[in-house]
């Protein structure tokens, strides 16, 4: 089952929406491109179990 998710680009501070896949698991990390400067962002995705709020942290992707 997926949701979507808003998160901060953690480069230019811009709002993104992420689908997120709710099967995979409480606790998601991945990297996604910012949709508006394009440079990639680690999302740390938290899903509550109880209610399936979804929490995510951005920090920038070393190269």
């Amino acid at each position: 089952m997926e949701n979507t998710a808003e998160y901060y680009c953690a480069y230019c501070g811009e709002v993104n929406l992420t689908f997120v896949d709710l099967s995979a698991g409480g606790q998601q990390s991945y990297v996604e491109d910012c949709q508006v400067c394009c440079r990639p962002n680690i999302l740390y995705v938290r899903i509550d179990e109880d209610t399936l709020d979804i929490e995510i942290d951005t920090e920038y992707e070393e190269f």
